[in-house]
Order: structure tokens, then C-alpha cells, then sequence
């Protein structure tokens, strides 16, 4: 049976998170990190996906796919009724930062330079609905926890990851059931190892004050919501920080 669900964010340390949760000799991913069922292959059949979870042991099961973050309500009540004590981790990182992050990726997925693109091309890919949709973390926490109970959501903070990736992993293991004490004996360094980084280019000033305009209320509600003042997340430079740690 699956024990957990890395549900998102897309562009928020779940490849890190997939590495050094894999690491753990009680966790297993036998589909690997994305198995993208249920917003992709849900043609095959609840069944299928159960199956990949059929082993037997003293671990813990899971995926980590970020486009779970954008499921409907009835497919999250679906996995409730065929999975209900599972588990979900939920990483965020500033929207700001993730909507370009994600706009280097599909550039590069469209085999453009970046001095091919335009300021229009980019404004338009922060506009899109699925770029939209991937920052908006208030409504994804509804749509789950208005299924699961609050606590059955771990919501972890990218800027934790980069202050204190041992801490972070440290909660994981409590909220997972596993044991923490493994992240305790890792070398710190190794906590803080680049995990597949993404393109690495400034943002435009014009276009990080376009997603600072198109972002501000939306982190002002979901610092007051969380009650953690991120307005850091505003005063962002749009510069790639010279941190080890990878946000991808």
C-alpha cells in the first residue's frame, strides 16, 4: 500500500527531496519519483497503480509528482477512499522565483536561447494558467486539506531547505513515521549538495517587477494565512543565489 505523495510544487526542491528521502532504508519508490498517474495515466486503472506499491517490508512507499498539486477535488477524494491514511509533502518556494525558474525550463524544453526570448514571450508563459495555478499554494492546501485531515499535509518551505536542510528532512522523518536519526548521522555537507539545477539567468527588471506586481497580494494573503512573514519573498533581486542547494 502507499504511504505518502510528494504532491508539489513543480520548481520547489522535489527532486532534492526524492534524493535524500530515497537515501532512507525505510523508504522505497518503486514507480521512482514520478509516476504521474493520476493526472496522466489514470486510463490504467486504480488497480495498476496499487500494484506498483505491492511490496511487502518495514518501509514506506511513495512518489513525488508535482503536478499533483493541481488535482481536483474528486480525484483527492478518490485517493482518500483507496488510500486513506496516506501522507503528503508539499514543498513551496517563493512564487516569484518558481514562476521563473519554470519559464527557463520551457524555454529550454523549446530549444530557444534565452536571447531569443522576448519580454512578451516571458510575461506570457507568468500569465498562462498552469504557471498560475503551479504558484498558487493557498488554493492547492485547500483542495487537500478540505479532503485530508490538516495534519496529513506537511508543507515545507524551499527557504528552510536552504537555511537548514537537516531540520527539514528531520520533520519529513516525523510526519513519514520513519527514523530521524539517519539524517542526524549525514554529513551536513551532503544535505546540501546540487540536485539537478535548472538554467541559471537573472530576470530582467522589468519582468521581476511584473511578477512582483502579479504575485504581491497573493504572498501578502498566504503570509498572513500562514503567519510567516515572507516578504522576502518580494525583495527577491532575481538573481540565482549562491547557495549549494538545488530549488529544482
Amino acid at each position: 500500500m502507499i504511504d505518502f505523495l510528494g504532491i508539489g510544487a513543480q520548481k520547489a526542491a522535489t527532486t532534492w527531496l526524492y534524493t535524500h528521502l530515497e537515501l532512507h532504508p525505510e523508504i522505497r519508490f518503486p514507480g521512482g519519483k514520478e509516476i504521474h498517474f493520476w493526472d496522466l495515466h489514470r486510463e490504467r486503472g486504480v488497480a495498476w497503480w496499487l500494484n506498483i506499491f505491492s511490496q511487502e517490508g518495514n518501509w514506506k512507499q511513495g512518489e513525488i509528482t508535482p503536478a499533483y498539486a493541481l488535482l481536483e477535488q474528486s480525484a483527492i477524494r478518490e485517493i482518500r477512499a483507496i488510500a486513506p491514511e496516506v501522507r503528503m509533502v508539499y514543498s513551496i518556494r517563493n512564487p516569484i522565483a518558481r514562476a521563473w525558474s519554470a519559464a527557463l525550463m520551457a524555454l529550454e524544453r523549446a530549444e530557444m536561447t534565452f536571447d531569443e526570448a522576448s519580454d512578451l514571450w516571458f510575461i506570457d508563459h507568468f500569465k498562462s494558467a498552469g504557471s498560475r495555478q503551479r504558484g498558487d499554494y493557498a488554493a492547492c492546501l485547500r483542495r487537500w486539506r478540505s479532503v485530508f485531515p490538516e495534519e496529513r499535509v506537511h508543507l515545507v518551505f524551499v527557504d528552510d531547505i536552504v537555511s537548514n536542510p537537516c531540520a527539514v528532512l528531520l520533520d519529513i522523518a516525523d510526519h513519514l513515521g520513519i527514523d530521524p536519526a539517519f539524517y542526524s548521522r549525514t554529513e551536513p555537507t551532503k544535505l546540501s549538495t546540487t540536485v539537478f539545477p535548472g538554467p541559471e539567468y537573472d530576470a530582467r527588471p522589468p519582468l521581476l517587477d511584473f511578477l512582483r506586481t502579479l504575485y504581491c497580494r497573493q504572498i501578502e494573503d498566504f503570509g498572513k494565512e500562514m503567519q510567516r512573514d515572507l516578504k522576502t519573498w518580494l525583495e527577491w533581486d532575481g538573481r540565482k543565489l549562491p547557495l549549494t542547494v538545488s530549488y529544482e
